[in-house]
């Protein structure tokens, strides 16, 4: 058998921010009723985080769980603790109309941190991620230059960026760009 690796290998790029790619990530999709409470008591078995509202992420003592659409979840886990993890998920909703899929190798995660942090988002999504209208806790689908990513406060004031496993070097490097002394907007 293979070992898994991250899309990346972990690079990194230190400018006006730092961007790191975070390494292998446990990410699980999950589809249904998000109001029901079905969905609301397996998602606390396997995370032990509350359900979010739209546009938020929670986390528990398990693993964190972000509000992607009215009808759909990622689950955020340890990437060892993936498989397991979906079968309580399974396990949980059997009976209830829902999907759960492993998407843990398809994705790459990366961190953004440092103080011009938000500069870095600004000039690539559609986004206001100033600091009012954007915090610890939550999240956003949008692009990041020309393709499909995800973005999402943490409470050390990092943001990780969540994107297909296929286009990680594009994001990577648009983050990087970005990221050069220079292209401050102001948004420290």
């Amino acid at each position: 058998m293979s070992k898994a690796v991250s899309a990346l290998d972990g690079v990194t790029f230190d400018g006006f921010a730092k961007v790191e790619e975070t390494g292998l990530r446990g990410m699980i999709t999950v589809r249904g009723d998000l109001a029901s409470k079905e969905m609301a008591a397996a998602v606390k078995a396997a995370t032990g985080a509350e359900m979010p509202v739209q546009r938020k992420i929670t986390s528990g003592d398990k693993g964190a769980v972000a509000w992607m659409s009215p009808d759909e979840l990622l689950v955020v886990v340890d990437y060892d603790a993936a498989n397991a993890t979906v079968a309580t998920l399974t396990d949980a909703l059997k009976g209830s109309h829902a999907l759960v899929a492993n998407v843990s190798d398809a994705r790459a995660v990366f961190r953004l941190s440092g103080d011009s942090r938000r500069d870095v988002l600004a000039k690539l999504a559609p986004v206001d991620f100033s600091k009012y209208a954007f915090g610890a806790g939550d999240i956003r689908r949008s692009r990041i230059a020309q393709v499909s990513a995800a973005v999402w406060g943490n409470d050390d004031g990092s943001f990780e960026v969540i994107c297909f496993r296929s286009v990680a070097q594009y994001v990577f490097d648009v983050l990087q760009v970005s990221a050069q002394p220079g292209g401050e907007v102001g948004f420290h």
